[in-house]
């Protein structure tokens, strides 16, 4: 497998994994932890699609911060979310400018899945999105999705069937807000679909994560 670290774009450590030529490109935030485990991730999505692709792995230096579209008090733990999403965006956009015309395809897991849910209501760029896991009890999201236009025509939505038995109110909230999303895309007409895996929040996030690009990949038949 080919992996290459590339120079970093606005403060961002990118590593590519892949077919550098491919038609297909894969982005996804990560934080430094999770390098160790993309290999995995790589093998699952080829062995459930057949496709050659090249994913894009964005590090993010400070989780809580650049995956947050907004800023928002702490709901565990004392640090508090930050607003610079819109930096990491801005930071992908140039990488596929510079790509070509490509099919893009945008995914994460947690925090990093809310935001690429958020991330294609801001631009048109990625033909699809896997939210993984995505964090839904985001302070005000649901709210911002009733009240906003989704740019992306293919959504993959997952979450474990324990994530919502949880004693902290706040992140108890993410099934119901997982469940209205689903229905509100639905109803919007999107290629939408919402799959629940078993387990709590942090069992297989690789696997759920190849999940979901590879039921994009397949749906689209590139």
């Amino acid at each position: 497998m080919h992996i290459n670290h590339i120079a970093s774009l606005r403060d961002f450590d990118i590593y590519e994994y892949g077919d550098k030529a491919a038609q297909i490109v894969l982005l996804q935030a990560i934080d430094k932890h999770s390098l160790d485990s993309m290999e995995k991730e790589i093998e699952l999505i080829r062995e459930a699609t057949g496709k050659e692709f090249l994913l894009a792995a964005f590090v993010v230096n400070d989780w809580n911060k650049d995956l947050s579209p907004w800023p928002a008090p702490a709901v565990f733990g004392n640090e508090d979310f930050g607003d610079g999403a819109a930096d990491l965006l801005a930071a992908m956009q140039e990488y596929c400018e510079n790509m070509g015309s490509r099919t893009f395809i945008l995914g994460g897991y947690s925090l990093a899945g809310l935001y690429s849910l958020w991330s294609v209501y801001q631009t048109d760029i990625f033909q699809g999105v896997a939210a993984v896991s995505p964090s839904m009890w985001f302070p005000e999201f649901d709210n911002y999705m009733n009240d906003n236009k989704i740019q992306c025509s293919n959504v993959y939505l997952s979450l474990g069937d324990k994530e919502e038995k949880t004693k902290n109110k706040v992140m108890a909230t993410v099934g119901d807000k997982m469940r209205e999303a689903h229905k509100l895309l639905h109803d919007q007409d999107i290629n939408c679909t919402l799959e629940w895996n078993e387990g709590n929040h942090f069992r297989d996030p690789d696997k759920r994560t190849a999940n979901g690009f590879a039921w994009i990949i397949n749906r689209m038949g590139n």
